[in-house]
């Protein structure tokens, strides 16, 4: 009898450590404004609070990367937010400038299942999506589509170009595709893509397109225009087709969204939590399908029509040219300097 109690009574003790083991309280997360919030909301946050419903879970946005960052940086002595989804380039910076802290493998064991480009180094926040640059066209207007940069040299693209410049992170691929087309290594020189890219100067009428390139093709203000893949795939369908979507024959390059726990977070443990949901197989399949991101998760099942949209198709994927994002970080000011003079000034 004494045995029995003492085994009931083990069990509830268990029960109880358990529940104290769950996350609770309130987390901030950070991460991108607009169509992005919308959708992680629903395929991942919504979810997240569904299964831990002692966590609130509230969403900030701060404008781009960089000014995310800024953001961060502000708050170093009293941390406002948990976690921080950013571009690599960026959160890179902050890996180093101890903005963020190294993750602890033992309580986000979804890392083990991450593909090898989504690791960041020094066990820093990895990548929770992959986009790529792609181009975007009007499909009543230009016929026959772009099959990739090469072809925005084309007279008949003259005064109807919008290409996002550095510092834009599209800039950056443009040069990288750039150097490509005339056969020489950016890691080496850029000259041969800078002089390219200066030639393509009049027949761009932006190189900052406001809001963006694909609301001012459906505008009727520009006919093709550089891109991200995700945005283009659900700006795609909302227009029933007449926003059309070029993987460019030179290739592509990875877009990388790391998710990174912020130092001195107030909540480390739910956010934890929270990272280890996000990196999951189900919250990347609910998230790639909902908004064509590929995912980082390499055992994700994601539906096969929403992968054949995504870089993560073995088409695509063969065709995706490497990038050392952190690498980018010592030249980026460099190249931004270069585009001002010779290609944006220089039209």
């Amino acid at each position: 009898m004494l045995a029995r109690a003492a085994l009931a009574f083990a069990a509830l003790l268990a029960t109880v450590a358990s529940a104290g083991a769950q996350p609770a309280g309130e987390i901030t997360v950070m991460a991108y404004a607009g169509i992005f919030e919308d959708k992680y909301k629903a395929a991942v946050i919504v979810p997240f609070t569904q299964q831990f419903p002692q966590v609130k879970v509230n969403y900030f946005t701060a404008g781009n990367s960089a000014q995310m960052l800024g953001t961060l940086r502000a708050q170093r002595s009293s941390p406002q937010i948990d976690v921080a989804i950013l571009d690599v380039s960026v959160s890179n910076v902050g890996n180093k400038e101890g903005v963020f802290s190294r993750l602890d493998p033992a309580k986000v064991p979804s890392l083990k299942e991450l593909h090898a480009l989504a690791a960041v180094p020094g066990g820093f926040g990895p990548a929770v999506t992959f986009d790529h640059w792609v181009l975007v066209y009007d499909v009543e207007k230009v016929k026959p589509a772009p099959a990739g940069l090469a072809d925005l040299w084309d007279p008949r693209f003259k005064g109807q170009l919008g290409l996002s410049a550095m510092p834009n992170i599209q800039g950056i691929v443009a040069t990288v595709l750039a150097s490509k087309i005339v056969g020489e290594d950016y890691k080496v020189s850029i000259d041969g893509a800078m002089k390219r890219l200066k030639d393509l100067g009049p027949s761009v009428q932006t190189f900052d397109p406001q809001p963006d390139g694909y609301t001012l093709i459906l505008g009727n203000t520009l006919t093709v225009a550089s891109g991200w893949n995700a945005r283009a795939q659900l700006y795609h369908d909302d227009s029933k087709g007449r926003l059309g979507v070029v993987f460019p024959k030179e290739g592509s390059v990875f877009q990388i969204n790391t998710i990174n726990l912020v130092a001195g977070s107030k909540n480390p443990e739910a956010a934890t939590a929270f990272i280890e949901h996000a990196l999951g197989r189900d919250a990347q399949k609910r998230f790639t399908e909902s908004m064509f991101y590929a995912p980082t998760n390499a055992k994700a099942e994601v539906a096969p029509a929403a992968i054949a949209r995504t870089a993560a198709s073995p088409d695509n994927m063969a065709r995706m040219i490497p990038l050392d994002w952190d690498w980018v970080t010592t030249i980026r000011d460099a190249w931004n300097n270069r585009w001002r003079r010779e290609v944006i000034a220089g039209r």
